[in-house]
């Protein structure tokens, strides 16, 4: 597996609510990571953190034009493009 600076890589679960973040890679088993590709979380997809649970969790992303709840240890395997080439 490709590693990248620690520095430079940022989680989905980081992600401040309404600030777009653009995927870069999915760090999850294949079986979760193929369920979340089917539901538009896609490398290159924009995704947007919406609303969340009270609580916290689970926490509304908006993709693709759907909005999916994830939980906050499944966001944390989404990978983000660095700042400079998000967008």
């Amino acid at each position: 597996m490709l590693q990248m600076s620690v520095n430079s890589a940022r989680t989905l679960a980081q992600l401040p609510e309404g600030e777009a973040g653009v995927l870069d890679r999915l760090d999850l088993p294949d079986d979760i990571a193929r369920r979340l590709m089917e539901l538009g979380f896609l490398p290159g997809h924009i995704i947007v953190p919406a609303r969340s649970a009270p609580g916290g969790e689970p926490r509304v992303y908006r993709v693709d034009g759907s909005e999916v709840a994830l939980r906050r240890e499944t966001a944390s395997h989404l990978i983000l493009r660095a700042k400079a080439s998000a967008l």
